[in-house]
């Protein structure tokens, strides 16, 4: 219990941008290091944490220590994910007006979105790749992109039709191999 702790919590700890941008180092840690989980079970999880209520980095990790440790393992997972961006906040709450108009505090904040949105990008690329998205099948996700930022179609809508389409398709439609 103490090994899923201390690996979640460290991941949780080194990790800026939020549950996406932590989807690399849980995906080093537990796909390729400890091997908890293969690749295709891992792409899994993350349409699973994707489709459930909740913070992102939290449900992939409550997902693995359930695998492992049944719900002691759970929770465990999900403190250790946690755990870290409570303190780290609540620090931060505590002190940042006091340095929020420092000029290089501010400029430290602008040379960091721009990398949070590199962490966002490379597990998306990766993703694609491993969900076999190609030139054929790429207007899913780029319609789906379009409904969701504009035209504001909730994405919980987008999620269902997208299941219920993959559904009718290996139903009906797609040439059994």
């Amino acid at each position: 219990m103490l090994v899923l702790f201390a690996t979640f919590f460290r991941i949780g700890l080194f990790t800026l941008g939020g549950g996406y941008a932590m989807i690399p180092l849980i995906e080093a840690e537990i796909v390729n290091r400890r091997k908890w989980v293969g690749k295709t079970e891992f792409l899994d999880l993350i349409a699973i944490a994707q489709s459930c209520p909740g913070v992102f980095a939290i449900n992939i990790s409550t997902f693995i220590g359930y695998k492992k440790r049944g719900t002691p393992g759970a929770i465990c997972c999900s403190l250790g994910t946690a755990l870290p961006s409570f303190l780290i906040i609540l620090l931060v709450a505590m002190f940042f007006h006091n340095f929020q108009d420092v000029p290089w505090v501010a400029s430290m904040f602008a040379g960091i979105r721009p990398a949070v949105v590199a962490l966002i990008a490379v597990p998306t690329w990766n993703m694609a790749v491993r969900a076999k998205i190609t030139f054929i099948n790429c207007w899913i996700p780029v319609i789906t992109a379009v409904l969701i930022w504009a035209l504001g179609v909730n994405p919980i809508y987008t999620i269902l039709a997208a299941g219920i389409g993959g559904f009718i398709y290996g139903q009906f439609i797609k040439p059994t191999e």
